[in-house]
């Protein structure tokens, strides 16, 4: 759904190739073919970014940052042999170093030295603008929990200044947005739902509350990838088990 989204709004991507040109997306284009979009005002500025396409980002941006700094080593050691004077040699680096300081000022000086989640934030903190719309798959998969509520608090100071965020997440904590509406996709039809309601909500929490228990019942018995633990509440009704994997959709704030 969020890669037809980002097809029928157009949106740049992060760390992968474009929507539009992905031959893998060819069933989310036609899907954002026949999307129809309503704007109360339309978002020039954003991006859809999944987060395992972030690590492909990283890996560029460390051999392009590689490349400028070869490129401009190689052009000093050229004009000294050559005799060229530095003048010369300050026209050839010019445009390299402005390309190293604004790929720095971007994304900071050392962004593939960072862990994952801290580049994850700078990524945000860089490309965040008032208005934008950013379509996000599962965002917390390189992040902490402190990391994930700072990735919240951005999330809010955007929304003050009429942003939008759409995101497919698990994330008990991402999910805990103020004034989300969360759609569960896990069901027929799509429906809202609360965020009590949600199982990743409901078995985190009773996992933190009780963790002996569901270690006890986990580790004492044959592994079934498809069982759920019962919680300290009892085992889980039919209703719950279906609604395991909920996403979560933020709409407008």
């Amino acid at each position: 759904m969020l890669e037809g989204i980002a097809a029928a709004a157009q949106l740049p991507a992060v760390g992968s190739n474009e929507v539009q040109r992905d031959d893998t997306l060819d069933a989310q284009r036609k899907l954002g073919k026949a999307l129809r979009l309503s704007w109360s005002k339309r978002a020039t500025r954003g991006f859809f970014l999944r987060a395992e396409d972030f690590f492909g980002f990283l890996k560029r941006m460390a051999r392009l940052k590689a490349e400028l700094m070869m490129e401009m080593l190689e052009a000093a050691q050229q004009y000294k042999a050559s005799d060229r004077s530095p003048t010369a040699l300050g026209l050839k680096q010019g445009p390299l170093a402005a390309s190293l300081a604004e790929m720095e000022k971007r994304y900071g000086a050392e962004l593939d030295a960072n862990s994952h989640g801290q580049s994850f934030l700078k990524l945000f903190q860089s490309r965040f603008v008032p208005g934008g719309l950013y379509l996000m798959d599962e965002p917390e998969a390189p992040l902490s929990p402190q990391s994930q509520l700072a990735l919240l608090a951005m999330i809010g100071d955007m929304v003050k200044q009429n942003t939008q965020f759409i995101i497919a997440t698990h994330s008990p904590i991402l999910l805990a947005f103020p004034g989300a509406r969360i759609y569960n996709f896990d069901v027929i039809p799509v429906r809202a739902v609360a965020y009590e309601e949600l199982d990743h909500v409901r078995i985190t929490r009773d996992f933190l509350n009780a963790p002996g228990r569901y270690l006890d019942q986990l580790l004492s018995s044959p592994p079934d990838p498809l069982s759920v633990p019962s919680s300290p509440r009892g085992p889980l009704s039919g209703p719950e088990r279906g609604n395991e994997g909920t996403k979560k959709k933020g709409a407008r704030k």
